[in-house]
């Protein structure tokens, strides 16, 4: 645990509680005061209310439309399933400013709607809800999806031939065993958006603010650190309640459940509503993830003088249309996010693999306790974290300022909770009578570990390593406080070319955005080949 626990101290508790302390701290002493001023303003209080109910909305909306998905995916057979599985999870491993682009080419200025019909939503909450709705539906899809795929069917049809009617043998067979997996699954909706940052900054406009946002605008644009501390702890506060409340209710539902093969609940759709069903689910992913996902590269390529690769070649210069946005040509951004990325999942493997085996091997509540920091990192502010950086790791021996490695940093600490949640089951379902027979024979517990653990782990590790490289990759919330001028990660590059007027600037936002897709397309392709290759199952 100890070095786990160093890394959280170091680089999490105290950039925050340093950022949160100035916030409060004055020359007369510490004024909490502050607290009821700040959440008295009219300004902050719609703020709260903009980002509880745009969560709450976008969270029913999302469960509404990627419900029926979980329920195609999870009963029904069909040609290119697999394909069509992996295409619907890349907007969830897709960073938040590429999600932003995509629906700013179909949705505003000169986009797709704006073309056919004259109609822009892009500053309006729609675009907004439409977004997060694209984000979070494979969270639905694969959560609900993939319990409902192991349900025993002949429960539900028991109840049928007992004489209950469709909807209600659902209702009373089917959904009270679904609840606490629909319950996660809009938990971690709610949270994604409650915490919303990068969406809500492109398309949202002046006239949208969540705490993501408001906090940083307090300390990157007003510098007004004791409003930024408030809200900071504030949503740092509401996410707790939330899950601790998630924690008490969803484990009252739980119960024993009685599951099979998913291939046995798996069958061709049959009659004119099931056939309907799977033409609406299609429906639904070709106009809410293929259709934003094609315009951006459609509108990557169309160029002033037609389609080509205008754009792209224009990211080899610094020239006219980005000079004063940026040092270098912005396509060294896709080498700066790929070296940072690489070192950040190292760092996150490191980290996450020892505080895995950490919890593997104890129990009680300082391993609880430990357990539950390190998924803090998931309901603090990253733009706090990004601030707090640059405010405390300014003197020796942790001066970084000016080091590189500050951003892999700020981004491992975003993938080491993926890597311990990706590993910990697999480390816990290792026989520990393998580990005492090696010792037995005489292996040290360094050898033991790579000679009993980590073949069987092998897998998972590689599966934890594509999450961290993902979330890495697409970092905004702090990378953008501390990636260097002359550094610029693809999310932070993106959002500068967003932030300027000008068709260059747009095109190669658009061009930019299209790279990152694709990377981080190519890493889920990837993951999904690991985690369905049965060769290296145990």
């Amino acid at each position: 645990m100890a070095v786990p626990v160093a890394f959280f101290a170091l680089f999490f508790a105290y950039p925050v509680t340093a950022i949160v302390g100035r916030g409060f701290r004055t020359d007369d002493g510490w004024r909490f005061g502050r607290i009821g001023e700040v959440l008295g303003r009219p300004d902050i209080l719609d703020v709260l209310w903009f980002t509880t109910w745009q969560a709450l909305a976008s969270t029913a909306l999302t469960l509404l439309i990627a419900l029926p998905g979980a329920y195609v995916f999870a009963r029904f057979a069909f040609p290119g399933k697999q394909v069509l599985r992996a295409v619907v999870t890349v907007p969830f491993v897709l960073p938040t400013v590429v999600v932003g682009t995509a629906f700013l080419a179909v949705l505003g200025r000169g986009g797709l709607l704006d073309e056919l019909w004259g109609v822009r939503l892009d500053t309006t909450v729609w675009a907004i809800l439409l977004a997060h709705v694209f984000f979070n539906y494979a969270v639905v899809v694969r959560t609900v999806g993939g319990l409902w795929s192991q349900l025993d069917p002949r429960q539900e049809e028991a109840a049928r031939v007992l004489g209950a009617g469709r909807f209600a043998a659902f209702r009373r067979v089917t959904l009270p065993a679904l609840v606490p997996a629909v319950a996660a699954a809009a938990l971690m909706v709610f949270l994604f958006t409650f915490t919303s940052f990068g969406v809500v900054q492109i398309l949202g406009g002046p006239a949208y603010s969540t705490l993501e946002v408001e906090v940083y605008r307090q300390t990157a644009q007003l510098l007004d650190l004791p409003t930024a501390a408030v809200l900071t702890l504030v949503q740092f506060t509401a996410v707790g309640a939330i899950l601790a409340v998630h924690a008490v209710t969803v484990r009252r539902r739980e119960r024993a459940l009685k599951l099979v093969d998913p291939a046995q609940t798996s069958r061709p759709p049959r009659g004119a509503g099931q056939w309907a069903l799977l033409g609406g689910v299609l429906l639904t992913a070709l106009l809410l993830i293929l259709l934003p996902l094609g315009v951006l590269v459609e509108r990557s390529l169309d160029g002033p003088g037609g389609y080509g690769f205008g754009y792209y070649r224009a990211l080899q210069s610094a020239g006219s249309g980005a000079t004063s946005t940026f040092l270098v040509p912005p396509l060294e951004a896709v080498g700066n996010s790929l070296r940072y990325a690489l070192v950040a999942t190292l760092i996150a493997l490191v980290v996450g693999g020892l505080a895995a085996a950490a919890l593997t091997r104890r129990a009680g509540r300082l391993v609880r306790g430990f357990d539950a920091l390190l998924m803090l990192p998931l309901g603090v502010s990253a733009v706090t974290v990004g601030f707090g950086f640059l405010i405390t790791l300014d003197k020796p021996p942790f001066d970084l300022r000016t080091s590189w490695i500050l951003v892999p940093l700020a981004q491992a600490l975003v993938g080491v909770p993926f890597v311990v949640r990706t590993m910990l089951p697999v480390l816990r379902a290792v026989d520990e009578r393998l580990r005492e027979a090696a010792a037995v024979l005489g292996a040290s517990p360094l050898r033991a570990w790579r000679e009993v653990d980590l073949p069987l782990v092998r897998r998972a590790v590689l599966v934890a390593a594509g999450f961290a490289f993902a979330v890495s990759l697409g970092e905004f919330g702090a990378t953008v406080f501390i990636a260097r001028p002359d550094t610029p990660t693809l999310p932070v590059a993106v959002a500068r070319l967003l932030g300027r007027s000008g068709e260059l600037n747009y095109g190669q936002a658009m061009a930019l955005s299209t790279i990152l897709m694709l990377v981080c397309a190519v890493s889920l392709l990837l993951l999904e080949r690991i985690r369905t290759d049965r060769s290296g199952e145990f």
